[in-house]
């Protein structure tokens, strides 16, 4: 495995880390009935837009698109 390799593999493990925790905090909130507009549910939203877009170009980006 060279250099290059490591970062895109690292990057993808870092984003789908960015995607479970965005998720975990989204049913924390919807089993702890939290409010709709909760700072909490928008940083969740907010993590798992940015992990999923990340995995999304690092994926495109591999087929050479």
């Amino acid at each position: 495995m060279n250099g290059r390799q490591a970062h895109r593999m690292g990057t993808l493990v870092l984003s789908l880390l960015m995607v479970g925790v965005g998720t975990a905090l989204i049913v924390q909130v919807v089993d702890g009935r939290g409010s709709v507009i909760s700072p909490r549910l928008l940083l969740a939203v907010l993590f798992v837009a940015a992990g999923a877009g990340r995995v999304y170009a690092e994926i495109r980006r591999g087929r050479g698109a």
